[in-house]
């Protein structure tokens, strides 16, 4: 048996992934669908103490590209927004899919239960986009808020995010990062029902996705990526090698078979030619598919990582949002920054590296170049390291 190394896996997931090698041109347009259709889908996240997560994700591959590229991409019909691994952009292609999966779920607020005891609500709804076109949760004024905490939505934002997650409106595309809500019918007018793949259907459709996405994959992190159940994903898998779809490949460092869809054959060939040499550096997103499952994040690149922005002050180790740092191939520390967008300063809180790392003068050009770059890209040229920061990077 062909036996492929941890290094080996890790050189394939960073190759399929987008963060080998640095593009070697100006992003263009077109960029923004192909990159996202590479990962898959592209998660979505509301924090910005830097750039929101979808535009940094691409930021993070593409350099220093027009984020209303995104937004446009959006509007264009080229992607849609719907629950994948987390909140996502998602290509269009894969719609039907996730129209499988568009039902009530036990939540109160996306719940059948909220939607039958709220008619009128939902018809008023229903009506303002068929009257308005696309709608926001602000077009509504005057209406009552539900007690509580931070959720505390008003209805019409509850019945605009129970029909969009039961499947009978589409978010068109954002405005300053707020939804705006359209029917399924004015989006995709031409779309038959009687076309939705099964449950099963679509769960294997994810899982082959998945094992194709990542280049070579162990089987526990194959569910993560879509977040599908463990009993099903294993069902999936021992499906698709049955059929020869899915090949395997030993691993001597974790005594396991390493997952191969029969479409990356070419590249296994050559990972085992000693082709692929990793030269990316960037700055990755917490949400970036590359490091979002911290167990697989932790596997392949001996990374420990969290997001500490929901904890108290005190019990962080490394910063409000840190951002781990790739270097040819290796994640290798993390630095906590702030874009001050108004004083346009791109401040560097704080800077750790792991124990096995030290940096050298060729790194330190190298890391520079990116602070630099991406406080360019955030508008904010002007960068300032905090003074606990060691004299190198300041």
């Amino acid at each position: 048996m062909t036996i492929l190394t941890k290094q080996q896996v890790k050189l394939m997931q960073l190759n399929n992934l987008g963060l080998l090698n640095t593009i070697n041109r100006p992003a263009q347009f077109q960029d923004v669908i192909k990159t996202i259709r590479q990962m898959g889908v592209l998660q979505i996240d509301t924090i910005h103490v830097v750039a929101r997560a979808p535009y940094f994700i691409l930021w993070s591959r593409l350099g220093n590209y027009e984020p209303a590229w995104l937004e446009e991409t959006h509007r264009r019909g080229d992607l849609f927004e719907y629950w994948s691994h987390a909140a996502c952009f998602i290509p269009i292609e894969d719609y039907p899919y996730f129209r499988s999966k568009m039902e009530p779920t036990n939540g109160w607020r996306l719940s059948d239960q909220w939607y039958q005891d709220h008619p009128e609500v939902i018809q008023m709804v229903l009506d303002t986009i068929r009257e308005n076109g696309p709608t926001c949760s602000t077009d509504f004024k005057n209406s009552k808020k539900q007690p509580g905490g931070w959720w505390n939505w008003k209805e019409e934002k509850i019945a605009l995010e129970n029909l969009w997650h039961r499947g009978d409106l589409m978010v068109v595309y954002r405005h300053k990062f707020q939804r705006y809500y359209d029917l399924l019918s004015n989006v995709l007018p031409n779309y038959d029902d009687k076309n939705t793949p099964s449950v099963n259907q679509a769960q294997r459709y994810w899982v082959e996705k998945t094992i194709k996405i990542l280049g070579a994959a162990r089987q526990k992190w194959v569910s993560d990526y879509y977040r599908l159940g463990k009993t099903e994903t294993q069902a999936q898998i021992d499906e698709l090698r049955s059929e020869g779809k899915i090949l395997t490949f030993h691993n001597p460092e974790w005594e396991e078979d390493i997952l191969i869809h029969k479409e990356n054959l070419p590249l296994v060939e050559k990972i085992l030619n000693n082709e692929f040499i990793a030269s990316h550096s960037t700055l990755l997103s917490p949400f970036d598919p590359l490091i979002w499952d911290r167990e697989r994040t932790q596997d392949l690149f001996d990374f420990k990582f969290s997001i500490e922005c929901y904890l108290p002050a005190e019990k962080r180790q490394y910063g409000y949002f840190s951002l781990p740092i790739l270097y040819k191939g290796n994640l290798i520390g993390r630095l906590d920054a702030k874009a001050h967008r108004k004083e346009k300063i791109f401040e560097i809180r704080e800077l750790h590296f792991e124990d096995s790392f030290s940096p050298d003068s060729a790194f330190t050009d190298v890391f520079l170049k990116i602070i630099q770059s991406c406080a360019d890209w955030h508008s904010c040229p002007q960068v300032e390291f905090s003074s606990s920061i060691y004299p190198p990077f300041k």
